[in-house]
């Protein structure tokens, strides 16, 4: 089904959960650069994801998926795509993820050229591979077909792909919070 802002509200409050809910990613301290932490508290992360938070990764591919969220479908669908790549002989193109409230855009880490903008709305699942512990994916509504596609990229570490995860997760909320303060009125 089509996400519309009339859905918007439930439709954040499931994703942040189904990301919340894995327990795995909020037992580690996550460093995003060996001297720069993740904030521990909600408060000290704010501010940054309001800009916007950059990591660099790898672009694996996209795959269609059938349902918006779920770990099975998710594992299966990071198989596939990873499987697909490692066939292929060429080389994953380097991007940089940008994290914020409005959602998450995709650079081209060489060129700088903006290669997709995905609002927050249209994202309905997140998570870091249990096997593939180094591959962060998210499923997000097409624009163009409103077909379901996953999308994965690996990261140089285990603990980026879980800071990834969690960020997008932080960003649900906010975008939540933002969203109840601004119709709290009507």
């Amino acid at each position: 089904s089509r996400l519309h802002p009339g859905s918007a509200m439930e439709a954040l409050r499931a994703a942040g959960r189904a990301v919340l809910r894995s327990p795995r990613l909020a037992r580690h301290g996550l460093g995003l650069r060996r001297r720069r932490k993740l904030p521990e508290s909600w408060a000290d992360m704010q501010e940054p994801l309001l800009e916007g938070m950059c990591f660099t990764l790898k672009y694996l591919g996209m795959t269609l998926v059938e349902k918006p969220k779920g770990e099975d479908m998710a594992a299966a669908a990071i198989r596939r795509i990873v499987a697909t790549a490692r066939v292929g002989a060429r080389k994953f193109q380097k991007v940089i993820l940008t994290v914020s409230p409005r959602g998450i855009s995709l650079q081209d880490a060489d060129t700088k050229e903006m290669v997709e903008n995905i609002s927050i709305y249209r994202i309905s699942y997140c998570t870091t591979d249990k096997l593939q512990n180094k591959v962060f994916a998210y499923v997000a509504q097409s624009q163009e077909s409103g077909a379901l596609e996953c999308h994965a990229f690996l990261s140089p570490k285990k603990k980026i792909a879980q800071a990834v995860t969690l960020t997008v997760a932080q960003a649900f909320q906010m975008a939540l919070d933002l969203w109840e303060a601004t119709h709290a009125g009507r």
